[in-house]
């Protein structure tokens, strides 16, 4: 499948409390049918009614772990979107609740991109998504600080063992 139909038809929730940031993602994800939640209580309904593809969340003002939750539960593939809740704390939170994703709104433009890796490691059989970690690890490293990864060091060797593509499964991707 080309990479530009990946995300075609894709029926993704999108979940922040800035409608801009709502807008701008409905008009990327254009491709996609895409469904909109600006607040906790209007988004849980929906995770608990329909079928997704995946989700897109917030952090913060939308309770987005509450949601990631519901998504890990419901088995719908979530991303974490987040720019006042982005810290090293609520990385490794997302992970290990389920996450499949921890995008920085600094990066918003990237998101098909994520979206699309998402989508081919499943369309592979691979159920790993450290990819995208390797893609922001400078932006990271920047952010947080030289060393920041120490804190938690017994999380990022599971990491890297259970999300880090290996150089067969990275060949099944391309």
């Amino acid at each position: 499948m080309a990479s530009d139909d990946l995300l075609k038809g894709k029926k993704i929730l999108v979940v922040d409390d800035e409608l801009d940031i709502l807008d701008t993602l409905v008009d990327m994800l254009d491709q996609c049918d895409v469904e909109t939640a600006s607040s906790f209580e209007s988004a849980k309904e929906l995770l608990e009614t329909k079928v997704y593809d995946a989700t897109i969340l917030d952090i913060m003002g939308v309770r987005g772990f509450d949601l990631l939750n519901i998504a890990t539960r419901k088995k719908i593939p979530a991303l974490m979107l987040t720019a006042h809740g982005l810290n090293p704390d609520n990385l490794v939170g997302s992970i290990k609740l389920g996450a499949k994703s921890y995008i920085p709104k600094d990066k918003i433009g990237d998101l098909s991109l994520y979206l699309k890796d998402l989508f081919r490691a499943q369309e592979r059989g691979i159920d790993k998504s450290g990819h995208w970690f390797a893609r922001l690890s400078d932006f990271f490293d920047a952010r947080f600080g030289h060393g920041w990864k120490n804190k938690d060091k017994k999380f990022w060797k599971e990491f890297d063992d259970t999300y880090k593509v290996s150089k067969d499964e990275l060949e099944k991707l391309l």
